[in-house]
């Protein structure tokens, strides 16, 4: 059967399941007893990595034809043994299936069952070829040998020291993987959710999970508190007991976070645990109570934050008033010459208000330019490093994440870096080798897309900068804030504490130029300009009004009519974005239609719902400081090795490798979120607009999609949406309170909180 057709058979087959009336009937009484079934998986036809849903072709001995079997399995792979216990029953389109309601792998015994076996891709190092050459070489005995015996797997030919060590790890990683999911699939978690906790506790995983199951959603990426809790209920405790009121209490904090918030009140947090957990407002208090005691928790005028968040705001406003008093430690440049200079090496006239940002910035020791596209930001900057340079000063240019350095080191001609670079992160142990006790070496700090940065970073950039340091922040307020916790630009801004300029006179206007003039009728609150589908320009607005049509204009767009007319790479050039993730005008939809269309063939692997093909475009969904690749960054697949279950990503000319029980760290990027594209700058942009997406339809989030585009804008959706989103300028307001401390440091008010204290209650 052709991939596809198993594939649509298994979608079925799951949606079957879900429904509430089945689709299959039984071929005997329900009282009939169980019957069971021993063969040998000869494939996968569907597997769902977060349920353990399977369905597989079984061969029987002494049966000429496999058969279907459909049920829940921790772990499955090709060539095992399948013992399996449960009914026969006719399916209405697929006629004649098992329905396991238990199945057990057992190891394969036969040299036949022991190749299909290791030919899987379950062990990194062994393909097909070579699990026939070592089964011909040990037959029986081979996975003893892989077992207890693994140097004899060097007389294997073509295998030698270093592929026999990767088999021998993988082997022992898959039985702890596999041990770990039958332990938790028992307590309700999925296989995929499985293999992530087994890469963050490895051989402890089982041992950590049964002392505080509720670590899960503290440590382990991608899954939350009701995973976690999910398996404290089902291994016993009590759902009043006080480590699930502090487990609950910490999660509800840490969702706000993820929505942007540094803290919640007291009494809200109480309510919306309640909500959560159900257990009474008592239990939660006298649980908040010993919390904040515990320092777990910090209390600050009836505020509640995590620690790390407190401890940030407090030593970014304590940072930027000591660097403000601090004296500079060089001598004072003279401004009023400075400016008259720079000018004749960048052979331009500095506007007023351009002329007052360079003056400020070389006369304040903290200062902040913003303003929107096009108005000279990057002038401004260049400038400065010209200035600062010819006294033979250390500038350090920075930007949140890596596209954003490249650019800006790009329009300076001047080395920039991560945040991260320059501090030296030390993924190890999560810390930064440049600190407050060894400063980054520089004399001034230019930092670009302040509106990216939050709370956390920002603390840390601050605590390694030298006191005798001059800082520029430089941003577009109007941007969405950071996708962390936080709302530094906007708070330092609204304080009035640090020396502001905000540049609005458009400079950058290409040919039609209507990208930068768009960008500012947006976020004034203007209607946008258009052109012709036929006229030469950088802005096209689409009609599009039905889901179906508008994904048939983007399509059509992508791989066909701006490849023709402006002769740009569907691959690397052009972003469809969107403003959800989800439904069908969604990224995880696009995705699958662009994929589709734009690299249907070529060597792949399906992994966690998704089909992972060379030549794909993906973005890396979080952190990850090992590899040095950071979310949001996008990268092309170049290869995917199934020998040594290997896939490696192309971000920016760099080769990195992802095991494939990793790739829940990539998604497809042939279109991505609003949110996701923050930082990132494109050459031409298809942005989707409709009411489907009524609730996220604002003006800053338009507006950022929109100033992603260097050459090109798309826009294809409804009028009605796009009037709705540029009319809606109401701002999610984050709750944060770095304006307030910064007001307080700036003018020497002693805090009077309680900050983390034994002997208050909240």
């Amino acid at each position: 059967m052709p991939h596809d057709a198993r594939f649509r058979q298994a979608v079925i087959l799951e949606s079957d399941r879900m429904a509430p009336k089945p689709k299959s009937t039984p071929l005997e009484s329900p009282a009939a007893p169980p019957e069971e079934l021993t063969g040998t998986v000869e494939n996968i036809v569907y597997r769902s990595e977060d349920t353990g849903y399977t369905v597989c072709a079984l061969a029987i001995p002494n049966r000429k034809d496999t058969i279907t079997v459909v049920g829940h399995c921790a772990a499955v792979w090709a060539g095992e043994m399948l013992r399996t216990r449960g009914h026969w029953v006719r399916h209405k389109q697929h006629g004649m299936q098992f329905q396991a309601d238990q199945m057990e792998c057992i190891v394969p015994t036969s040299a036949y069952g022991i190749e299909r076996f290791l030919a899987s891709g379950m062990i990194r190092g062994i393909g097909k070829v070579m699990a026939k050459r070592i089964v011909a070489r040990f037959d029986k005995d081979t996975l003893c040998i892989i077992e207890k015996d693994s140097g004899r797997l060097e007389e294997v030919e073509g295998l030698g020291p270093k592929r026999r060590l990767m088999i021998k790890e993988s082997w022992i990683e898959q039985k702890a993987v596999r041990d770990i999911m039958i332990f938790l699939q028992g307590h309700g978690v999925g296989t995929g959710q499985s293999a992530r906790i087994y890469r963050q506790y490895g051989a402890q995983s089982i041992g950590i999970i049964t002392e505080n199951p509720y670590r899960l959603c503290t440590d382990v990426w991608g899954i939350g508190f009701k995973t976690a809790d999910r398996v404290a209920m089902s291994m016993g405790i009590p759902p009043h007991s006080a480590v699930r009121s502090r487990a609950g209490l910490a999660y509800v904090l840490l969702t706000l976070t993820e929505e942007g918030h540094c803290f919640c009140t007291a009494p809200e947090l109480v309510l919306q645990a309640q909500a959560l957990l159900d257990i009474p407002a008592e239990i939660l208090q006298v649980a908040l109570n010993h919390e904040v005691s515990e320092a777990r928790l910090i209390l600050d005028d009836n505020r509640i934050y995590l620690p790390d968040l407190y401890q940030a705001e407090t030593s970014i406003a304590t940072k930027l008033a000591e660097l403000r008093r601090t004296a500079t430690a060089f001598r004072p440049i003279v401004a009023d010459k400075a400016v008259p200079w720079a000018e004749e090496q960048v052979n331009i006239t500095f506007d007023t208000r351009q002329a007052e940002a360079l003056h400020m910035a070389l006369t304040e020791k903290v200062s902040i330019i913003t303003g929107g596209p096009g108005v000279g930001k990057t002038t401004i900057i260049r400038a400065l490093v010209d200035i600062y340079g010819k006294r033979g000063l250390k500038v350090c240019l920075a930007a949140p994440t890596g596209r954003a350095a490249k650019r800006m080191e790009e329009a300076t001609h001047h080395g920039a870096s991560t945040i991260h670079r320059l501090l030296k992160f030390m993924p190890r142990d999560g810390s930064f080798e440049h600190d407050a006790a060894n400063p980054v070496q520089g004399d001034v700090f230019i930092l670009d897309e302040m509106s990216m940065v939050d709370a956390l970073l920002m603390a840390h950039f601050l605590r390694a900068l030298p006191n005798g340091a001059v800082l520029v922040l430089v941003g577009d307020i109007d941007q969405l804030p950071s996708v962390g916790p936080g709302n530094v630009l906007r708070d330092l801004i609204q304080s009035e504490q640090i020396a502001c300029v905000k540049l609005e006179h458009i400079f950058r206007q290409a040919r039609g130029g209507l990208i930068v003039q768009n960008a500012h009728h947006i976020n004034n609150g203007e209607y946008i300009e258009t052109a012709d589908s036929d006229d030469e320009s950088d802005f096209y607005f689409f009609e599009a009004r039905e889901p179906e049509l508008v994904i048939q204009r983007v399509v059509d767009l992508v791989t066909s009519r701006i490849p023709h007319k402006f002769s740009f790479d569907p691959l690397a050039d052009i972003q469809v974005l969107t403003p959800m993730r989800k439904n069908q005008l969604g990224a995880d939809n696009l995705n699958a239609l662009l994929q589709e269309a734009l690299n249907p063939n070529g060597p792949n692997v399906q992994r966690f719902g998704r089909i992972y093909r060379e030549r794909d475009r993906v973005m890396q969904i979080r952190n990850n400081y090992d590899k040095e690749v950071y979310n949001g960054d996008v990268g092309l697949i170049q290869e995917v090795g199934v020998d040594n279950q290997t896939l490696i990503v192309n971000f920016d000319g760099r080769g990195v490798p992802y095991e494939f029980s990793e790739l829940d760290e990539l998604v497809h990027a042939y279109a991505c979120t609003i949110h996701k594209a923050q930082g990132s700058e494109y050459p031409a942009v298809v942005l989707l607009i409709a009411t489907q997406h009524f609730k996220l339809l604002q003006r800053n989030l338009i507006y950022t999609a929109v100033t992603r585009a260097r050459k090109l804008v798309c826009l294809v959706g409804s009028s009605k949406a796009v009037t709705m989103a540029i009319h809606n300028n109401e701002m999610r307001l984050r709750r944060t309170g770095l304006a307030q401390r910064l007001v307080e440091q700036m003018r020497g008010i002693a805090r009077t909180g309680s900050g983390a204290t034994t002997a208050r209650e909240v």
